[in-house]
């Protein structure tokens, strides 16, 4: 079908699903059906994965897809419109350029004007010697002084004019490098488009709206968040938000974005539980897919070899199935047949074997081929997606010699491991060779044993090719501050995040925030001070999460009281998780600690030592609201019977699972309420009774 014969539709991005690496697209297109059913859809990126895509008509009944493949074709870009980026660099290389010329042939004066030096005249042998005047090495003197000042001083300006000429080349270049992948940078562009067969429209032409979904490498997300609180409230706004990069060929503008932390590329296929039979009767082996090439194929090429030679150049070879679409250029040389067993997993060719014997050259009720030659199996490669085999001959059309295997390198010196047995039976192909629509027909120019046959070809072409690892470099961006990816805080859950507005994301590969929606949670101020480590009492938000669905980890920039406050790294949340937020000391509450170590005897005969700790914190609250303050100390374990403490004071052990983070064993807690302008004293403190035979050794006692 030529792309005279299919009507043309434009398409336009409704939404996209940025999954942790690459995404899903949708775009509309909306037209009227010709009588034969075939349309085009136009406006699809070169980076798409041919594989992936999916039509299907929406709002029409009666209409369906009836076939969908994804061609490549050339575009006349309209030549009036001059890529400014593009001229701005160059303009600027230009006058650089020149900027450097007028520079160095300033240089070059000022090195001939240096070189002046008096030379004095010849002299014969009967002259006698002549004083030079004084004069005159001093005006020459005075001469090279001032032409060089006046040099040096058009050099300065020169020089700065080099300067300033080469920071604009350096942001033009930059600008031109970071600019949109969206916006071609050539006359002529090749482009991708949606080949579609409609069935069911009827004899007349009827307007149906078609939905194509596509997936796209380049394309990654994290998350962020931008959390508002008022001091004294126990309510917050938790907004999320998300940094999006992608450099997929296409502006995403006016879109609907969905955030996913699935992966996209994630295997999906089942895996297939053979029987194990024992005894001597097995199940008939499944239909290879390979037949006998057809008899006179090396009569095919007897006018072309006639001939005579023809002009170097790279041989193309011609794809056979509307897979990947026409090559931009020629394609490398496919890999050779692998006849090499089916791989694990992949279905048994039943229905396919009219297709295999037509892709072979075999019929379907041929008869059974005869044992090929011995071939030593080698270990595919992968390459283009496709499980491509080592070099190995191709078998020989009827009636021709096989063609000459390639020559070995020189053995090495030692014991030569014997080959490996022949493998009886018909060839097999691999999975490679089952790909039909992979599958490319080699040419006249290729080698004696492959002209004229099917082989597993590249899955895209090198253009294509170029453009997907382009767009995957977008992977490596270095993150933002506290951000995580996505499946690195995701763990064993997937969730799906939807922008509650659309948003625009160029395809220039750098970071843009996109505002998802606000999040609603659980929030109270508390303060805590550990004052046998530093005594200062700092402010915390305990946030918890009253969603049905997870918190990623992420940076969360806090406000307080229409303040910007820090930026600070909030862990994962599962629904109902809690975790703390530190804000940072609170100067407006202070905190004192006094520890006091009495040490004594007791016991029958003095064989028990006593220490007995006795700790005072005092808490002052000079803030105009209450607040609560959880002071944190520690009692010491033992592991040892012998040893006891004994606590004497009012305070408590952290309760399991009651606190956000985890506490040490020994920890203990007091929450104090401070009115506004208050104060409070906590006295506290524990024994240590140790048998006289023991003592305690290293630390600080006192502490």
């Amino acid at each position: 079908m030529t792309a005279e014969a299919a009507r043309r539709w434009a398409s336009a991005l409704d939404s996209v699903v940025v999954y942790a690496q690459g995404a899903l697209c949708r775009r509309l297109a909306r037209g009227r059906v010709p009588a034969d059913g075939r349309v085009r859809v136009a406006g699809l990126p070169r980076s798409l994965d041919p594989g992936s895509l999916r039509v299907r008509v929406v709002g029409t009944a009666g209409a369906r897809v009836a076939e969908a493949r994804v061609e490549v074709e050339a575009e006349s870009l309209d030549t009036g419109v001059p890529d400014e980026l593009q001229r701005e660099v160059e303009r600027l290389q230009d006058e650089f350029a020149a900027a450097q010329d007028r520079r160095d042939r300033q240089l070059g004066l000022i090195e001939e004007v240096g070189a002046l030096r008096p030379v004095p005249p010849a002299r014969r042998r009967d002259d006698p010697h002549r004083r030079t005047p004084v004069d005159a090495w001093l005006e020459l003197a005075d001469f090279v002084d001032e032409r060089l000042t006046g040099l040096h001083g058009r050099l300065l300006e020169l020089e700065e004019e080099l300067r300033r000429v080469e920071h604009e080349l350096t942001v033009a270049v930059d600008r031109h490098s970071r600019a949109s992948t969206d916006a071609p940078s050539a006359h002529v562009e090749t482009a991708v488009c949606a080949v579609l067969a409609l069935d069911g429209a009827g004899d007349t032409e009827v307007e149906v709206e078609v939905e194509v979904e596509y997936g796209v490498p380049g394309a990654v997300w994290v998350p962020a968040y931008r959390l508002t609180h008022r001091q004294g409230d126990d309510e917050g706004r938790l907004l999320l938000r998300a940094s999006v990069a992608q450099r997929t060929g296409e502006d995403w503008t006016g879109v609907r974005i969905a955030l996913a932390t699935a992966d996209l590329r994630r295997r999906t296929d089942l895996p297939r539980l053979r029987s194990a039979r024992i005894g001597r009767r097995q199940p008939a082996p499944t239909p290879s897919g390979w037949r006998e090439p057809p008899a006179g194929l090396a009569d095919l090429f007897a006018g072309y070899d006639a001939a005579g030679p023809r002009p170097d150049s790279p041989a193309t070879p011609v794809a056979v199935a509307g897979g990947a679409g026409l090559a931009a250029g020629p394609l490398p040389p496919p890999a050779p047949v692998h006849y090499g067993g089916p791989p694990a997993g992949l279905p048994a060719p039943g229905g396919t074997a009219g297709a295999s014997a037509e892709l072979f050259g075999g019929g379907a009720d041929a008869p059974a081929p005869p044992p090929a030659p011995s071939r030593p199996r080698h270990r595919p490669r992968a390459g283009g997606g496709l499980a491509a085999a080592s070099a190995a001959p191709a078998p020989a059309a009827p009636g021709r010699a096989a063609p000459p295997p390639p020559a070995a390198p020189a053995a090495p010196a030692g014991p030569v491991a014997p080959p490996p047995a022949p493998v009886a039976g018909p060839p097999r192909p691999s999975g490679a060779e089952l790909d039909y629509s992979a599958l490319v027909l080699c040419g006249p120019d290729e080698q004696e044993g492959r002209r004229g046959r099917l082989f597993p070809g590249s899955a895209f072409d090198p253009v294509t090719a170029e453009y997907r690892r382009r767009a995957e470099r977008v992977a490596s961006l270095p993150l933002p501050g506290h951000a995580v990816r996505p499946r690195e805080s995701a763990g064993s859950f997937d969730h799906r995040f939807d922008a509650a507005a659309p948003a625009d994301v160029p395809s220039d590969g750098t970071w843009h925030t996109v505002t998802v929606g606000e999040i609603p949670v659980g929030l109270r101020t508390e303060y805590v001070c550990v004052p046998s480590v530093e005594q200062v009492v700092y402010a915390t938000l305990v946030l918890s999460n009253a969603t049905d669905q997870a918190l990623l980890a992420g940076p969360v920039e806090v406000t307080v009281d229409e303040e910007f406050l820090l930026t600070a790294s909030l862990p994962t949340l599962a629904p109902g998780g809690v975790c703390r937020v530190g804000l940072g000391p609170a100067e407006a509450v202070g905190v004192t600690r006094r520890a006091n170590l009495h040490e004594s005897t007791a016991g029958l005969r003095n064989n028990v030592t006593v220490l007995d700790h006795r700790v005072r914190v005092e808490l002052a609250n000079r803030l105009a609201a209450p607040v609560t303050v959880e002071v944190r100390e520690r009692v010491p374990v033992t592991s040892d019977a012998d040893v006891r403490i004994e606590e004497r004071a009012d305070w408590t052990a952290p309760e399991d699972g009651a606190e956000p983070e985890h506490h040490a064993p020994g920890t203990r807690l007091w929450r104090v309420r401070l009115p506004a302008g208050g104060t409070a004293a906590l006295d506290g403190g524990y024994e240590i009774r140790i048998p006289a035979g023991k003592a305690l050794t290293g630390g600080n006692r006192r502490s």
